[in-house]
């Protein structure tokens, strides 16, 4: 029989790793060695890609048999800002009024440490074992490029046979208490980098010159007027939102030659990043007028996507409202999370803390809240093996 895996030790041990990313901080050997002594095979990754830093990634498995039920989440984290700001130390771990203190407690170390504890005490009800298998995928690159870690880690899956049935994403999904909300899907995301070419010379002479900042104010008040949709009945409006404006002009007496601008358009299962390309695209020729020279670069950083509401996701809120007593809403708000690559593979949900600190100064959780929170990945889990 295993013993218990302590959640509130557990997130302490992983906060007090400093697994900024890229570094591992050596996150992952604490949660292989308490993995181990639950059972599971653990396999170590290491992913690189030229230009990016080696990420360390662990995968794994508890059982051989089906269905194989996944959990995913990730041990990076983002950096701490300004250390002094910070009331208890970033990577203590303090438990200090009821909370666990440190980068990474809600986003999402605390997650993690509650999954193990509700593994370990699933296998102690179960005696000699259940019908299927455990696994979980741990990236240390969620939080940076995501270039070397989910995506390859279930291209290595796909290659050694390791297959999931659903998986269970262990983001904070919370607004503001435990049991508000559960994740069924995220909006894409495009990221586009505009720039407009103009003729350079004296304002008092404009016939002379070819202003690209008259150019692109019309061009983006365009594409800020345009309602690329309403929605629907899972997913609210796409949305786009301008993040920077840049000439880099010092003269007050010279038109520039060329104006730049960076906008994000998260999309809904309504659009696709290559049809909201062609729309861009014809905005801006239009909008630009006569004679406009431009280039648009873009990143598509996940596509929009729905898991319809169905037997998985009536699971977890069934679980969430047994330990909760609250009902949890289905929703598609947010970001963007590594279940966008996850989905091409199995049904995939996010169910996680409360987030209301994550990436803040002085990160906690509420030690409740972990134990909650274990509870009901404990009943998820009964629930997925009760035959």
């Amino acid at each position: 029989m295993p013993e218990i895996v302590d959640t509130v030790a557990l997130t302490q041990a992983l906060i007090r790793c400093a697994s900024v990313t890229p570094a591992d901080g050596g996150a992952q050997g604490v949660l292989s060695s308490a993995l181990e002594g639950l059972g599971f095979r653990c396999t170590g990754l290491r992913f690189e890609a030229e230009g990016e830093a080696p990420v360390d990634n662990l995968f794994a498995r508890l059982g051989h048999g089906t269905p194989n039920f996944g959990f995913a989440g990730h041990t990076d984290v983002v950096p701490v800002g300004d250390a002094a700001a910070w009331t208890k130390g970033p990577f203590a771990g303090e438990l200090v009024d009821g909370a666990i203190w440190g980068r990474g407690a809600s986003d999402m170390k605390g997650a993690i440490a509650a999954f193990v504890s509700a593994v370990s005490r699933f296998l102690g009800t179960r005696g000699d074992g259940f019908n299927g298998s455990i696994s979980l995928l741990i990236t240390g690159d969620e939080e940076g490029p995501a270039v070397n870690g989910t995506v390859k880690m279930l291209d290595w899956m796909a290659e050694h046979g390791e297959r999931l049935d659903m998986c269970l994403v262990g983001e904070p999904t919370n607004p503001g208490e435990l049991g508000d909300m559960i994740k069924i899907g995220r909006r894409g995301s495009l990221s586009c980098a505009l720039s407009v070419d103009g003729t350079q010379g004296h304002v008092a002479y404009p016939h002379l010159a070819d202003n690209p900042a008259s150019r692109l104010v019309g061009v983006l008040a365009a594409l800020e007027a345009e309602v690329l949709d309403e929605g629907n009945g899972h997913f609210q409006a796409s949305n786009l939102e301008i993040t920077d404006i840049g000439i880099g002009n010092s003269a007050t007496n010279v038109i520039p030659a060329q104006a730049s601008a960076r906008f994000n358009i998260r999309f809904n299962t309504e659009q696709t990043a290559e049809g909201l390309l062609q729309r861009l695209r014809a905005i801006i020729e239009q909008a630009g007028g006569e004679g406009l020279r431009y280039r648009l670069d873009h990143h598509v950083s996940g596509d929009a996507f729905l898991t319809p509401p169905g037997a998985f996701s009536e699971t977890i809120a069934t679980a969430v409202e047994s330990v909760t007593g609250r009902r949890p809403e289905l929703s598609t708000t947010g970001g963007t999370s590594d279940a966008r690559f996850i989905k091409d593979h199995c049904p995939v949900a996010e169910f996680g803390l409360v987030g209301r600190t994550m990436h803040k100064v002085d990160e906690c959780v509420a030690v409740a809240d972990l134990e909650a929170l274990s509870a009901v990945y404990e009943a998820v889990l009964t629930r997925s093996f009760a035959s």
